[in-house]
This record gives structure tokens, C-alpha cells and sequence, in this order.
């Protein structure tokens, strides 16, 4: 464990220095310049800490203590531990002793002398070179720096320790692409990590020697090339292909590191698609833009849930390389593409939960963004900002039927629309919601920002439902941006369902919505529910109105929009879309090199 300034670079020295070492030279140098290591884990909310060690035998012990026992008790139990380890140790070796040779003899000719019988090892615990009292508690006595005595053998008490509880390699590794692993750490971070990558000297893992348990033979040091990359993430390059990967990463906190892991991947890199559609667009997003700038991104990214159906390979999406809908597939190009814009506000739509998780969380976070995110009903919203540029103040995301029923922000729409049973049944039976993010610039603490995400109703006759679900979006969104945070601007984001010729985009732009508006009874009479509506922000299509953000079989046209508050945003750049070429190379959307049916909407917002 180290606490001195400049021990990231002290460990690479170290750990360098031991790499040039034949194992046994390694193995003294450590044992003669180190303790051994005793892990505890203490923290405040649990009942009980673990202890964790390796026993001189060379069985490893994790016990679970309570944090108000008196250390007495758990010394005489690792003495216990301790003395049984020491018997099976004796045992084991008298029992390799009597084994017959091969030519059928004893394997030793005389009766030696009989092994001692073995005391209890005495079991002390020492801070600052003073032993503890054995009526001290627990979580008293477990400092960090403490010494451990077993016997002969000294320990270092490390408590709480950076560890890590969680880390996972994608299942699915392209050449081209950046592998982002999936990590969880406990009292430590990820920028205070060291990582380091390796790649198979050759292909395939190396076969295992008789008797030796695979974990301990197929990845013997010959087998692996070093990468010279130390960064958490890693981008395989065509010479990688067929070759597994490996990561070494020690945990760190910025003062101190703990204990080191090494993770293999369990597939080979593979071959990448070639160009894909967003590849020229990251042309104009090779930086973070400057503070003034907020580069925001809407996506609908497609679920895995809605992908990976029958009706969707045959019906939706018949053109489509099966491969390129698997979800495995799919994930390294969202990653690489949502990484590549540099942004500073992501919303996405469709996105299932394990997905945000184990893909968008561990990706995104590597470059710098944290998310959050909301549940629909199969999939939901996620919402990603970045750290260095904004904090997330609070959140006040609602589901539409339940604010629509219970909030008395909507009670005059409510009794409009009860004047109409068949439409509000319909209504209220849709489980969109609305995530709405409160941002603030980690600059300007005065600066905040609202950023609004949704997924209106689907079905192509939902325009009225599209027209009531908007109505209490933007009441909700007012109360947030005038009432909670007064006067701070808006960015609503996300896949609307409406092209810029129907009633919800004329109500977003124009401010209001005639109760004749042909959008009324967009599911036939039956279900009409002529309404007047009106919202009292001046809100603008920051990317325009582009011929098409869906693109499918089928059908194409423009659903998806980023709507800002022109008075107090501009726009500085609009992001091209993929040209038409570019998105029918492969027929339509999804392809081989665009992971979904949707586009994602790039800008540069400013300032006003």
C-alpha cells in the first residue's frame, strides 16, 4: 500500500522492476520488501466487518465479524483457523510421503520420526508497535497500518482498501472499436486506476497442462503481448483480430491502491463493419467544445426489447443482417458513435435497462459523462451530462397518465379531457414518460439548465394522445424551469412520433393548438376530443427540420428534435446528418454500420 505524492508512477516503477525478475527472483524480492496483506472491510451502515488474509499454508480466510465483538474472540478463532490449517498441511505431506512409487514400493524406506504435534500459533494484533487490548472492539481495533502476527508471519492491516465489487469485458470486442469495461469500485474511483492491456501473442488460449486447473495454466506470461496502452479503455486495431485481450487494473483512490485483478475476455477481437454512417460526422466533433458551448445529442438508440423479436426481423427490419440486430453487435457501434461526438448532454430513447448498466454507463462514463435514468415499461429514457462541465442539481422526471390524473398542476386539461371517455381511456392507458434534468454549470454555479427527455406514444393514428402527453410535458416543464428554478432556459429533447406537418409540432412551435385542428380525431370520430391548447414558451427545432431521423423499410421521416428556449439559447452548429447515400448503402436502417432505425441528432447550443 502506498500513501506517498506520485504513486501511480511509483507503482509502474515497481511493477516494471518485477516484470524483469524470473518469478523466483520476483517472489524473494517481494517477500523480503513487503507483508503480507490482511484486508478489512469496515464501514458504518453494516453490522459487520470481513477480514480477509491468507493463512501460511496457503489457504485464504474471509471472515465476517461482528463490528462490537471484542478482538479477543477473533484472535482465538484465527489462532484456531490457524492450527487447523497447520494439521491439514501435516497430514497432506505424510500422506505424499506413504504414497507408493511407481515400481510399487514404499516411497520412503524407513520409518521417520513422527511429526511434532503442533501448538496454537500465538495471534496478536499491533498498532504502532503497541498491541491492542483484547477487550477492544472491532471496529476500534482494525485500524489501517495495524500489524497482524500469526505465528512468524506479519500482516498489514489495510482497511477499507480501493477494491473493486464489479468488472466484466463486452462479450462482443471489433477491431476499430473501443473496448470499455464494465467497473464497480468500492472507496476508490476509476481516474485514480492504472490500467494496463494485453493482447495473445498468438491465437487462441494455451492448452492446459495435465493436472494443473485451467485458471492457473492458460494464461501463463509467454502467452500475452503488452499493449503499451494504460488507459482504461482500449481500442483493438485490425492486427488484433483473432486475438484475445487481457486487463490488468489496480484500484486506486489518489493516495493509496489495492489489490490488483486481471481480467481475460472470453471472444476474440473480430473483424469491424468498415465505414460506418456516423464516421464522417465525428469529423466535426473531434473535441469538447469550449464552456460556452453545450453540444447536445438526441438518439433513439432502439431497444433490445423491440430488436430481437421475429416480427422485427421478418416484418420491420427484413433487409438487416441478423447479426447486425443482436444486441452485442449493436452495442460497440452505439458506444463508438455516442463516445465520438465529444458531447456535453446526451439524451436517449429506448433504452433498455441492462443496457444502461452494463453498455452506456461504463462507456460514457470513460469519456468523462455520468447519467441517470427512467424506467418506461420494457425500456425507458437515459439521460448522460458531462462531469467536468455540469452537476446534476435534481430531478424531476413523471410518468404522463399519472401526472395527468393526480398532479394538480393538470387539472384544467384533466376536466377538458373527461369530457371525452374513449380518448381518455386511451390516454391514460400509455406508459410514456417525461425525465427532466436540473444541470449546473460546474463554472458558473449562476448558470442552469433544464434538459427535458420523452418518447411520445407511438401509433401512427396517436396524434391527439401525442397532442395531450405534449400539453402535460410542457406544463410539467414550465413548473420546473419558472416555478422551482425560475427563469433558467429549456432543452427538450427526444423521439416525438411526429413529423413537423402534424398537430404536436405545430403546437411546439406555434405555442398553441385550435380546437379544430384536424389532429383531434386522429383515430376517427369515435375518439375525438376537440380541445383548444396553449404553452408559453417560444421554443425552436435547434437541428431544423431534416427530411428524415427514421429511416426504415417501410417509412421515413423526421420524429426526432432537440426544441430550445430561443430566449436564452442559440445555436453554433448543427452536426450534418449521414447523406442519403451514406444511410441506403445497406437498403435502410438498422444495417451492418448503423446500429438503429433512428438518427441521432447532433448541435452546438450558446449562451444567450
Amino acid at each position: 500500500m502506498w500513501r506517498l505524492p506520485g504513486a501511480r508512477a511509483a507503482l509502474r516503477v515497481i511493477r516494471t522492476a518485477l516484470e524483469k525478475l524470473s518469478p523466483a527472483e520476483a517472489q524473494s524480492q517481494t517477500a523480503a520488501g513487503a507483508m503480507e496483506r490482511a484486508v478489512v472491510r469496515c464501514v458504518p451502515s453494516e453490522p459487520k466487518l470481513s477480514l480477509s488474509f491468507a493463512l501460511a499454508d496457503g489457504s485464504h480466510k474471509n471472515m465476517q465479524r461482528d463490528q462490537s465483538e471484542p478482538l479477543g474472540r477473533v484472535l482465538s478463532r484465527i489462532a484456531t483457523n490457524a492450527l487447523k490449517g497447520h494439521a491439514k498441511a501435516a497430514a497432506a505431506k505424510k500422506s505424499r510421503k506413504s504414497r507408493p512409487n511407481a515400481s510399487g514400493g514404499a516411497a520412503c524406506s524407513g520409518p521417520g520420526p513422527e511429526p511434532a504435534v503442533a501448538c496454537e500459533p500465538v495471534v496478536k494484533l499491533y498498532y504502532r508497535e503497541e498491541a491492542v487490548a483484547e477487550d477492544v472492539l472491532n471496529v476500534d481495533a482494525w485500524q489501517d497500518g495495524a500489524v497482524l502476527q500469526i505465528g512468524d508471519v506479519k500482516y498489514k492491516v489495510e482497511r477499507n482498501p480501493p477494491a473493486f465489487t464489479e468488472l466484466q469485458l463486452p462479450r462482443y470486442i471489433m477491431a476499430g472499436f473501443p473496448v470499455c469495461p464494465k467497473l464497480s469500485l468500492e472507496f476508490g474511483d476509476p481516474a485514480s486506476s492504472l490500467f494496463r492491456w494485453y493482447k495473445e501473442a498468438k491465437p487462441g488460449a494455451a492448452e492446459p497442462e495435465v493436472g494443473v486447473p485451467s485458471s492457473l495454466s492458460s494464461s501463463s506470461p509467454s502467452s500475452w503481448t503488452e499493449t503499451e496502452v494504460e488507459e482504461r479503455v482500449y481500442t483493438p486495431s485490425n492486427a488484433d483480430i483473432g486475438l484475445r485481450l487481457k486487463l490488468h487494473c489496480t484500484p486506486g483512490d489518489g493516495q493509496r491502491f489495492g489489490p490488483s485483478r486481471e481480467l481475460e475476455s472470453v471472444c476474440v477481437v473480430e473483424a469491424g463493419p468498415g465505414t460506418c454512417t456516423f464516421d464522417h460526422r465525428h469529423l466535426y466533433t473531434k473535441k469538447v467544445t469550449e464552456d460556452a458551448l453545450i453540444r447536445t445529442v438526441s438518439y433513439n438508440i432502439l431497444a433490445d426489447t423491440y430488436a430481437q423479436t421475429e416480427f422485427s426481423r421478418t416484418v420491420l427490419y427484413p433487409y438487416c443482417a441478423p447479426y447486425a440486430l443482436e444486441l452485442d453487435y449493436r452495442q460497440n457501434l452505439i458506444q463508438k458513435e455516442l463516445t465520438g461526438y465529444n458531447a456535453d448532454v446526451i439524451c436517449l430513447q429506448e433504452v433498455d435497462r441492462a443496457v444502461f448498466s452494463d453498455s452506456l454507463v461504463p462507456a460514457l462514463e470513460a469519456f468523462g459523462l455520468e447519467g441517470v435514468f427512467r424506467i418506461k415499461q420494457h425500456e425507458g429514457l437515459a439521460t448522460f451530462y458531462r462531469k467536468s462541465k455540469f452537476s446534476l442539481l435534481s430531478q424531476h422526471d413523471i410518468s404522463f397518465y399519472e401526472a395527468l390524473e393526480s398532479d394538480p398542476l393538470h387539472k384544467e386539461l384533466l376536466e377538458k379531457l373527461v369530457l371525452y371517455p374513449s380518448a381518455q381511456e386511451k390516454v391514460l392507458q400509455r406508459s410514456s414518460v417525461l425525465q427532466v434534468s436540473v444541470l449546473q454549470s460546474t463554472k458558473d454555479s449562476s448558470k442552469r439548465i433544464c434538459v427535458a427527455n420523452t418518447h411520445l406514444y407511438w401509433h401512427p393514428k396517436g396524434g391527439y394522445i401525442r397532442l395531450i402527453q405534449m400539453a402535460v410535458a410542457l406544463a410539467h416543464i414550465r413548473h420546473v424551469s419558472c416555478d422551482l428554478y425560475p427563469g433558467i432556459p429549456v432543452i427538450f429533447c427526444g423521439d416525438f412520433n411526429s413529423t413537423p406537418s402534424t398537430g404536436m409540432y405545430h403546437f411546439v412551435i406555434n405555442g398553441s393548438i385550435p380546437e379544430d385542428h384536424e389532429d383531434w380525431a386522429s383515430n376517427g370520430e369515435e375518439e375525438r376530443c376537440n380541445m383548444s391548447l396553449t404553452h408559453f414558451f417560444k421554443l425552436k427545432s435547434a437541428c431544423g427540420e431534416p427530411a428524415y431521423t427514421n429511416y426504415v423499410g417501410g417509412f421515413h421521416g423526421c420524429l426526432d428534435y432537440i426544441f430550445i428556449d430561443l430566449n436564452a439559447l442559440e445555436v453554433e452548429q448543427v452536426i450534418p446528418l449521414p447523406s442519403h447515400e451514406e444511410v441506403t448503402t445497406h437498403q435502410a436502417l438498422p444495417s451492418v454500420s448503423h446500429p438503429s432505425d433512428h438518427i441521432a441528432l447532433v448541435c452546438d447550443l450558446k449562451w444567450k
